[in-house]
């Protein structure tokens, strides 16, 4: 954190307006670094990241025992833990960025003209990205070196319940950009956690911020579209549904189910609504459930589930549309695959569905009809993350429809121009 923010704390929209300035000024130095320079930042940090591991889980500590005391769930505590094992798999994180193909200045296509004009299209930076996310800590350094690899200056704003974390992990990201000669200002956290802080990035900083990423929750994402003055990659909330084909292989299908829903409840690609086909429901649903229960899930179910399945829960109609983040899954049967995919298409939040059939039309029909950013087969919703799509980290899942779509890694926070070389050419 430099002086000049720490001097200037108490007034909200005067640090934000010198954090704009500065992103914008290492914007542009970023926009002709080299790939090396950008990879030893990335490498440095990554090492620094570990050779800081007892100061960041102190920082992480003070945050933990604040959500503690605040009654946070331990759906949100886990995702604001760290330990070892997630420190150590962060910086391995940075290290896969590195590794990635520098996507700056990397033709995209080239178009030969009947009149000799040659035209490249050309991966160029965004610019400045202004990333506001809420409790995860390992978004500062999976943001902080997506926008780095791609050319681009970030302001980032973490949630007030990772503010400790944030911070000691962008120490590590600082040193890096040190180490290689990179401005510090390419990768910057905002020093408070006021929510004014917000308000004043999605006005744009005087025209400094180019695009904005939200990650979080429901009400962050609704505040963001509504107030922001430049563009979104929209991350809206991850209602993920998975539909048990009558086709499916039964046992195949209780892995990933469990997968889906119980590795980790608290992340985005977690499966809220399992949909079962009728013709299997009677051996799947009493099996799974209890499974599932075994694990510490929670069961809400419609009638037809509850006759199978006394345990149940009777789902509301609020539960269908419902991001619970947490071990708890709603449950309904249907009578064919048309019917999974019509309470998909009307309750999905366009992230992430799977299938599992053996049959190819049911397949064909779910993947053609189903809108959601992602579609998969036969595999857990778990899966929905730009590490595992060979991404090395994503700075979230986008579920809009314009530019990027789904994992959002270091080519979809590029854009492009137009290089036409002549020889002479006059337009008649």
């Amino acid at each position: 954190m430099s002086a000049m923010v720490s001097q200037s704390k108490d007034d909200v929209a005067a640090v934000m307006q010198e954090l704009g300035s500065a992103a914008k000024q290492a914007a542009r130095a970023l926009a002709t670094a080299t790939p090396d320079q950008k990879n030893l930042a990335l490498t440095a940090a990554a090492d620094q990241l570990r050779v800081s591991k007892d100061a960041i889980l102190k920082a992480n500590k003070q945050d933990i025992e604040a959500g503690k005391a605040k009654g946070m769930t331990a759906a949100f505590l886990d995702r604001l833990t760290l330990d070892d094992e997630r420190i150590d798999a962060i910086a391995d994180g940075l290290r896969a960025i590195a590794e990635l193909d520098d996507p700056v200045g990397k033709t995209i296509a080239t178009i030969e003209r009947p009149n000799g004009l040659k035209i490249d299209r050309v991966r160029t930076p965004l610019g400045v990205i202004g990333v506001i996310f809420e409790s995860r800590p390992n978004v500062t350094a999976d943001a902080g070196a997506l926008c780095l690899k791609s050319g681009n200056a970030v302001i980032l704003r973490g949630g007030s319940d990772s503010y400790h974390s944030s911070r000691a992990i962008h120490e590590a990201l600082q040193f890096g950009l040190e180490k290689a000669g990179l401005p510090k200002t390419a990768i910057q956290l905002v020093p408070t956690t006021d929510r004014a802080a917000v308000g004043e990035m999605l006005k744009g900083l005087s025209g400094n911020i180019d695009v904005i990423v939200p990650r979080g929750g429901k009400s962050l994402v609704a505040r963001v579209q509504e107030e922001a003055r430049v563009p979104v990659f929209s991350h809206l909330e991850g209602i993920c549904h998975v539909y048990v084909d009558k086709s499916a292989d039964l046992e195949m299908a209780e892995q990933i189910v469990l997968n889906a829903k119980m590795r980790r409840t608290g992340i985005c690609g977690a499966a809220e609504t399992l949909l079962v086909h009728r013709d299997v429901a009677d051996v799947l649903v009493p099996q799974l459930c209890a499974a599932l229960a075994a694990k510490g899930c929670a069961i809400r179910g419609d009638d037809a589930v509850r006759a199978l399945y006394a345990d149940a829960a009777p789902a509301s109609e609020e539960d269908w549309s419902t991001e619970y983040l947490d071990a708890i899954l709603s449950v309904k049967i249907v009578g064919d695959t048309a019917e999974a995919i019509a309470h998909v298409q009307r309750y999905s939040s366009g992230h992430t569905e799977a299938i599992i059939a053996e049959d190819d039309q049911s397949v064909d029909a779910f993947f053609a009809q189903v809108d959601s950013a992602i579609v998969m087969h036969n595999a857990s919703t778990q899966f929905a993350d730009g590490g595992e799509f060979g991404m090395g980290a994503e700075i979230g899942i986008a579920t809009g429809k314009m530019h990027a779509r789904g994992p959002v890694g270091v080519e979809q926070l590029t854009s492009f121009k137009y290089l036409v070389h002549g020889t002479g050419q006059t337009r008649p």
